[in-house]
C-alpha cells in the first residue's frame, strides 16, 4: 500500500496581515515553531511516506517558495496551478497525477497551515485512515472537539464500519456558540480537520459522478499525465474547472464517506488569537515573540516583534504584531476581522502592503 502525501499550499492567509503577504501567506510563516509551518507540515510525515511520493499543490506566486522551504521535493512532484480554483480542481489536479503512477495509490491530502503536536499519534491516524481508504472509502479526520468553537465545521458521526472508523452521518456548517455547545456536549460531532484519505482510483469515481461539469478537464489531465504535453494541457483546461470546495463538490454528496476521529493536538491555527495553543505562554498568559518586546503589567497579550523595540504596557487580551512597515493592534477577540485590513488596503490601492 503506496501512501502519496499532497500538501495544499493556496492560500493568501489574509488573517495574518501584517506578517502575511501576498507573496508570503500563512503557511510560509513561523507561527507554531522556529520553522515556517509547510516546513513542519512535511516533517512530521517522515517514516509515513517516502519523499519521492509527497506532493504540493500551489499557485505560481508561491511555487518558488514551497520549492525552498520543503527540501528534497522531487521537481516534478510540485504541481503548480494556472489559476486558484478551489480545493476540489487542486485535488482533482494531484489525483490525477498519483493516478498516472498508481491508479489505487492512496493519498493524504493535507492543508500545508496546520499545528499538530503529537506528530507520532497523528501518524498513526493517518496509517489507520489509509487502512480504511484502503476498503474503498473517502475518509475525513474529525478532530476530537476540546470546547464549543464557532470557527471550525463539525461531522456527525454515524454508525461504525466494519474495517474501522464511522460513516459520517452530516456535515455541519460553521455552528453559532449556543449549538456548537450541544455539538459538543452531545459527544456526536468532530471538528471538521479538512485533511481526507482515499485511494486515487475512487476519488476519480466521486469526481466523475458528482462533479459531471468537470468530466471533460479531468479526462484531457489523465490522458496528458506523465507526458511532455501536460503544462500546457494544464494552463488550458485547469482555468475552466469550477471553482467549488471538495466539501460541496464529493463529501457532503459521496456515500462512501468514513470519518477517522483524531486526537493529536491539531490547530488549524486560524488567526493570531490561536497563537497561544500552539506556542508557550509565561505565567500570565502572554505569548511574546522578538528580541526588543517588552510587556509590562500585561495579561492574556500576543505580542510579536520585529528587531526594534516593542513596549505594551497594561493591556489585557490584545494582540500586538509589529511587521517591520506595518502595525497591528487588534483585541483578541476581534483577531478573525484582520481580513477586513487586507480589504481595506485593496480597496485603497495601497498594494505595497498588500
Amino acid at each position: 500500500m503506496a501512501l502519496y502525501p499532497v500538501i495544499m499550499a493556496g492560500g493568501s492567509g489574509t488573517r495574518f496581515w501584517p506578517l502575511s503577504r501576498q507573496a508570503r501567506p500563512k503557511q510560509f510563516l513561523p507561527l507554531a515553531s522556529k520553522y515556517p509551518l509547510i516546513t513542519d507540515t512535511a516533517a512530521r510525515l517522515k517514516g509515513l511516506a517516502s519523499m519521492k511520493n509527497l506532493f504540493i499543490v500551489c499557485g505560481p506566486l508561491h511555487a518558488k517558495a514551497a520549492s525552498k522551504l520543503v527540501k528534497g521535493l522531487p521537481k516534478q512532484n510540485l504541481l503548480v496551478e494556472p489559476v486558484a480554483r478551489n480545493t476540489a480542481p487542486a485535488i482533482a489536479l494531484a489525483t490525477v497525477q498519483v493516478a498516472a503512477r498508481d491508479p489505487k495509490g492512496i493519498l493524504i491530502v493535507l492543508p500545508s497551515d496546520h499545528h499538530v503536536a503529537n506528530p507520532e499519534g497523528f501518524r498513526q491516524t493517518l496509517a489507520e485512515a489509509a487502512r480504511v481508504a484502503e476498503a474503498g472509502h473517502i475518509v475525513t479526520l474529525g478532530i476530537k472537539p476540546h470546547r464549543p468553537e464557532t470557527g471550525y465545521g463539525y461531522i456527525q458521526l454515524g454508525e461504525p464500519l466494519e474495517g474501522g472508523g464511522r460513516k459520517v452521518k452530516a456535515f455541519k456548517e460553521k455552528p453559532d456558540l449556543e449549538t456548537a455547545r450541544g455539538y459538543v456536549d452531545s459527544g456526536e460531532f468532530l471538528w471538521n480537520g479538512g485533511i481526507f484519505v482515499f485511494r486515487a482510483d475512487v476519488m476519480l469515481e466521486a469526481f466523475a459522478k458528482h462533479m459531471p461539469e468537470m468530466k471533460k478537464g479531468l479526462e484531457a489531465l489523465r490522458a496528458a499525465a506523465g507526458k511532455r504535453t501536460f503544462s500546457s494541457v494544464l494552463k488550458r483546461v485547469f482555468p475552466k474547472l469550477p471553482s467549488i470546495s471538495i466539501d460541496y463538490g464529493v463529501m457532503e454528496k459521496a456515500e462512501n464517506i468514513a470519518v477517522l476521529p483524531g486526537d493529536f493536538g491539531w490547530s488549524d491555527v486560524g488567526s493570531f488569537s490561536a497563537i497561544p495553543e500552539v506556542r508557550p505562554a509565561d505565567a500570565r498568559g502572554n505569548v511574546i515573540s522578538g528580541p526588543e518586546s517588552i510587556v509590562v503589567d500585561c495579561d492574556g497579550c500576543v505580542v510579536l516583534g520585529d528587531k526594534r523595540p516593542l513596549a505594551v504596557v497594561g493591556m489585557k487580551d490584545v494582540v500586538v504584531v509589529d511587521a517591520g512597515d506595518a502595525v497591528l493592534v487588534v483585541p483578541k477577540d476581534k483577531s478573525q476581522d484582520v481580513r477586513k485590513v487586507v480589504e481595506a488596503l485593496k480597496a485603497g490601492k495601497r498594494q505595497k502592503f498588500l
